[in-house]
């Protein structure tokens, strides 16, 4: 199967974007889990992914975005420089790269994808790997303290995994997902999760259905990783004023999370237990770090251009979540709001399983519209989302006729949710004037 690079995201424009388009023609797959050609590649890199800080690995379907998101808040509340990398990129694909704290200039991520690019001398190469190449070296060149290092897909063969002992490894929520890659059931993808696994190596994972639980445990005992289960070697719960985290090494009263909803509590409590599981000494006070989280389009609050088509008092939110899982999790989010209606407007992937993320939804929304917009990569037809909502979506059919229309028979305050994938979320931050800082 062949495709532009845009399967790992929103359209590579730019000069990065030429670099990518480039090497992309010579491996042109939409995605092959494989660690050969990667390794190849990085032994004539002069192997940077093993001149890296301490690394956190993190893997999931669900939530291992929001995991980083932590790791990062807490490592920067100790003070320390941190690189981050992840995907997809949601406007432009610096956005996958934070080194040192701060995103990766277009200029420095230019030099160094070309730099890759000679080095690989036109041997087959997928895109994902070169990024994930281009990553190790730039992380290597900057001084930092901590690394946190995002699956992209799976986990077994993805490429991040060359990474042969990270400090600690974090599995979050597993759920139903890139199934015709990963499987067609809970514990096929709980094995691919799995295998980022390492001897000696703790992992840390959170609230997981039995099935993926059964899996992750007979790895871990398979490999000899020490696996740290929430609610059996840590435990987190909402208390008045905030969180409770409590484990082996004593407990921490911390503020809220700073993500939205009751599942952020679970990826706040992996990313603490995973930095607890590491090693790294962590100053007590950086801890609190999770309450000042930020993570785009996970229940992100929008205030831009888009939010000013709405009347006054109405809010506008973006979640890019695209699966069943993050679907019952949205819904749990949307059970809270009763102060006001919810307006869901969503847009999704072709690939993705429209009525498993809808089905739990429905019940808690006034109204449903489906839009697909130009220029969204594999948007799902509009017509598609509507069957899949039984008929309660109506066509939008794009978010700005959707706002426009809310906005026109608007009695009292509302909250609007555009939701289903990120990609849809891509263009929505870009038109109401989101920048990555």
């Amino acid at each position: 199967m062949t495709t532009s690079p845009t399967a790992l995201g929103p359209e590579f424009v730019g000069r990065a974007g030429a670099v990518l388009e480039r090497l992309n023609r010579l491996y042109p797959a939409l995605i092959d889990l494989s660690l050969g050609r990667l390794e190849a590649l990085l032994g004539r890199l002069g192997h940077p992914e093993e001149h890296l800080p301490p690394v956190i690995h993190v893997a999931g379907t669900n939530g291992k975005g929001s995991t980083c998101a932590n790791l990062r808040a807490i490592g920067e509340a100790a003070g320390w420089p941190v690189h981050v990398m992840t995907s997809p990129h949601l406007v432009d694909v610096t956005e996958r790269f934070r080194v040192s704290g701060r995103i990766v200039s277009t200029d420095e991520l230019v030099a160094v994808l070309e730099e890759v690019e000679r080095v690989n001398d036109g041997a087959p190469i997928t895109v994902f790997e070169v990024l994930t190449a281009a990553g190790f070296v730039l992380f290597a060149r900057h001084p930092a303290r901590l690394a946190v290092i995002e699956v992209g897909l799976g986990g077994r063969c993805d490429a991040t995994n060359v990474l042969a002992r990270p400090a600690a490894c974090a599995i979050a929520s597993i759920s139903m997902d890139h199934e015709a890659f990963l499987g067609d059931s809970i514990a096929a993808i709980a094995a691919e999760k799995a295998g980022i696994m390492k001897p000696g190596v703790p992992v840390v994972t959170g609230h997981q259905a039995p099935e993926a639980m059964a899996v992750l445990r007979a790895r871990a005992a398979e490999c000899g990783a020490r696996l740290l289960v929430r609610d059996v070697d840590w435990e987190i719960a909402a208390v008045p004023g905030g969180v409770r985290y409590t484990d082996a090494q004593g407990v921490l009263d911390l503020p809220a999370p700073g993500l939205p909803g009751a599942h952020q509590v679970d990826n706040a409590g992996l990313a603490v237990a995973a930095l607890r599981a590491s090693g790294l000494a962590v100053p007590e006070a950086a801890w609190a770090g999770i309450g000042r989280t930020e993570w785009p389009a996970r229940l992100q609050r929008l205030d831009g251009a888009l939010a000013a088509l709405l009347p006054a008092g109405w809010e506008l939110w973006l979640d890019g979540g695209h699966n069943p899982g993050a679907g019952h999790a949205l819904a749990e989010m949307l059970g809270g709001w009763s102060d006001r209606p919810v307006h869901l407007v969503v847009g999704m992937k072709q690939t993705k399983d429209a009525g498993g993320f809808l089905a739990p939804l429905l019940e808690r929304a006034a109204s449903v519209q489906a839009v697909a917009e130009p220029g969204q990569h594999l948007a799902l037809p509009v017509e598609a989302i509507v069957a899949a909502s039984g008929g309660r979506a109506v066509a939008g059919p794009t978010v700005e006729a959707a706002l426009a229309r809310l906005a026109d028979g608007a009695v009292g305050p509302g909250r609007v949710v555009i939701c289903g994938s990120l990609y849809l979320a891509g263009v929505v931050l870009a038109r109401d004037g989101w920048v990555a800082c």
